[in-house]
């Protein structure tokens, strides 16, 4: 695990010494080396590597046999063992046991074709000299970040956006529009950032670029379900199948490696596989505030696999110190609060190991959120025959706001498209009105549209899938894995996404997905006789952290109020916040995720200087 950056500067020279400040920037995702390669003062390639495989050899940024390709690479290809079989029995000739070398003498072989055949997590560029290009790629469900930037005569990039901000024309600009997007969904859909002029490659595309040439980005893979009607064992026994493989490969590694363990089914799973492998060390948090922590039945999973258990107490005061520097490492403001215990959790398991395997991706892959459920739920209303409805919506507008049952019948006449936005609906359009100063104020709805559009005819289930799937995963749980892993120095694996799981799960009905109150069915079936039944059937709860009642402690509000004063507040109206967080304080509102996405962005506002609105 690793971080890059890069510049292809076509009118003056690479600057050597800018390029390893933008290294160094990223030095906590790779502190054990760092290497610069430039070539003929038109293109750059900066590298921080965290050694993982191949301890000795295998340093980055690195070449094929001849010098004619450079590449640098942040990921891991869990195939590469049979890849390098192949490529070997070609007459191509290693220099090191990398995995990330594989790509070099695949590229030689099949060009962009290669993408193809590789299995795991990336983003890399690689630097042809013969053909003067450019040639980038980020893997199928962006796991791993990938950030450019694009003016006349230059194209930089990196792993982290902080390394792009010491370039001199770095646009310490909010994108207003992202912003918007920002207040609805807790972080920025892609391919947009918060910053102006920076871009994300979206997950399973790559690019080209030559000197003279406009950037060129492809597609080479798409997220496709294809529901098929077979017996459950057959998806079942399949399930194991592809997961144990899936874990296998995501163990290979040089250095300690261990597992999260919360208090879920996903990261329970993971564990139990690892665990059928090799010894293990597993690591939870959780808070003083009793409701919210996850140690108890962490414990009792981890006794019961037999796991060396790690586990740690994070206080109110102490996520109050660190958040400022957390927000930092994030990039952009990315307002789930489980990030903060994703790095109390990495920074603990840095200690003993270097690569921990996680449940990220399940719920996506197998459709493991409660708000699953609801196209179940809402049926037997839908399914009546609409002069029956009519009577039941006028008595919906006549019950009061609150009163058990209109929140149900207002959903129920509107179609998915207008209920689901994904995970996370923060500030309605009339809100954003209310709380922000902006004049622009976007549908939320122009970045989900397009993507119902492709899964039109499919269940309701899978389509809330395909929405989270290209929205919730990469713009929020994927961001908060990877910099709050990398920010100790930690490689995070998600074994649930290794695309050939993905591939097998698309293929389930929906019955198999959500049943009744039972999400993620087919997995939980699977897997029920590795781990206790309480781990089993307990329901998702996904790192829950009190920040609720953290913004009623008078040193979480001081913070608040000080922030919202600086030049951040100046996107806000201020009367109305801070009426806002009065009244969650006092108990007539509860508003602690609107209050916490608004503290993120303050604190992003700040931690990255940007200029006054």
């Amino acid at each position: 695990m690793c971080g890059f950056c890069g510049i292809m500067q076509e009118r003056s020279p690479v600057d050597g010494e800018l390029l390893t400040r933008m290294r160094e920037k990223m030095r906590h995702r790779g502190p054990d080396e760092g290497k610069n390669f430039v070539d003929d003062d038109l293109v750059g390639l900066g590298f921080r590597r965290l050694k993982i495989i191949d301890l000795f050899t295998g340093g980055q940024p690195m070449s094929n046999e001849d010098g004619s390709l450079w590449l640098a690479c942040n990921g891991e290809i869990y195939n590469y063992i049979s890849l390098r079989e192949e490529l070997v029995k070609k007459g191509h000739r290693f220099s090191s046991r990398s995995d990330s070398e594989v790509i070099l003498h695949l590229y030689e072989e099949r060009g962009a074709e290669c993408l193809q055949s590789l299995r795991g997590m990336f983003a890399f560029v690689l630097w042809d000299k013969k053909r003067r290009r450019l040639f980038g790629a980020r893997d199928r469900f962006g796991i791993k970040p990938f950030y450019y930037l694009e003016s006349p005569g230059l194209l930089a990039f990196a792993s982290e956006i902080k390394a792009l901000a010491e370039l001199p024309l770095f646009p310490r600009e909010v994108n207003e529009e992202a912003f918007c997007d920002y207040l609805t969904f807790q972080y920025v859909p892609e391919p947009r950032t918060m910053f102006s002029g920076v871009y994300r490659l979206p997950p399973a595309h790559f690019f080209f670029k030559s000197p003279g040439k406009p950037l060129e980005i492809k597609r080479y893979w798409q997220v496709r379900f294809n529901p098929s009607q077979k017996p459950l064992e057959y998806f079942l026994e399949g399930i194991r199948e592809k997961l144990r493989e899936a874990v296998r490969l995501h163990l290979a590694s040089d250095v300690p490696r261990g597992a999260f363990l919360s208090s879920g089914v996903d990261s329970a799973i993971i564990a139990a596989l690892a665990r059928e492998l090799e010894p293990l060390s597993t690591f939870s948090v959780g808070y003083e505030e009793k409701n919210f922590s996850e140690l108890r039945e962490a414990g009792e999973t981890a006794a019961f696999l037999e796991t060396e258990h790690h586990d740690y107490i994070i206080t109110p005061r102490e996520f109050l110190k660190l958040l400022p520097k957390l927000v930092w490492y994030l990039d952009e403001p990315v307002a789930d609060p489980a990030a903060i215990s994703l790095y109390f959790a990495a920074r603990m398991a840095s200690e003993k190991i270097t690569v921990v395997l996680s449940g990220e991706g399940a719920d996506e892959v197998f459709a493991g959120y409660g708000i699953y459920r609801e196209p179940s739920a809402l049926a037997p209303l839908r399914g009546l025959p609409r002069p029956l409805r009519r009577p039941l919506y006028m008595l919906e507008k006549l019950l009061p706001p609150g009163m058990p049952g209109k929140n149900y019948l207002a959903r129920s006449r509107r179609p998915l498209e207008e209920r689901f936005l994904g995970n996370a609906y923060i500030f309605s359009p009339a809100e954003k009105g209310q709380i922000s100063n902006l004049n622009i104020n976007p549908s939320p709805f122009r970045v989900t549209d397009p993507l119902y559009r492709q899964v039109a005819g499919l269940d309701d289930i899978t389509r809330m899938q395909y929405i989270d799937l290209h929205t919730w995963m990469p713009g929020d749980i994927l961001v908060k894995a990877d910099r709050m892993t990398m920010a100790n120095s930690l490689e995070l694996r998600v074994p649930y996404l290794d695309h050939y799981v993905f591939e097998f799960a698309a293929t389930l009905p929906q019955e198999y997905k959500v049943r009744g109150k039972t999400t993620k069915r087919a997995l939980r079936e699977a897997f029920k006789d590795i781990l206790p039944p309480s781990a089993i059937n307990r329901p998702k709860r996904g790192f829950p952290v009190p920040t609720r009642e953290w913004l009623k402690r008078p040193d979480f509000r001081r913070l608040f109020l000080e922030l919202l004063a600086g030049e951040g507040g100046r996107w806000f109206q201020r009367n109305n916040v801070k009426k806002l967080l009065d009244d969650h304080r006092e108990g007539k509102v509860e508003a602690g995720r609107k209050l916490w996405v608004i503290l993120i962005f303050l604190l992003w506002h700040e931690a990255y200087n940007l200029k006054a609105f």
